[in-house]
C-alpha cells in the first residue's frame, strides 16, 4: 500500500503485549481524541495481503 505522506497527519508507534492467549496494545491519546473514541466503542482491524493494516472506527459502534 503507497501512502501519500501529504495526506498523513499523524505518526506513532506503541507496543504489543503478549501474556499467554491475551494480546493487548494501547490506542494513541491523539487517535482517541481525533475519532472521539469512548468506552465501548469498537475499531474494525482490515487485514491486506500485501502485510498492511487499516484501523478504523465501527460507526455505531457503541
Amino acid at each position: 500500500m503507497q501512502v501519500n505522506m501529504d495526506d498523513v497527519d499523524f505518526i506513532t508507534e506503541t507496543t504489543l503485549t503478549i501474556r499467554g492467549t491475551r494480546r493487548r496494545t494501547t490506542v494513541p491519546k491523539t487517535i482517541v481524541d481525533r475519532l472521539k473514541l469512548t468506552n465501548g466503542d469498537k475499531i474494525r482491524w482490515i487485514y491486506f495481503k500485501n502485510g498492511s493494516i487499516l484501523i478504523v472506527k465501527v460507526k455505531g459502534g457503541t
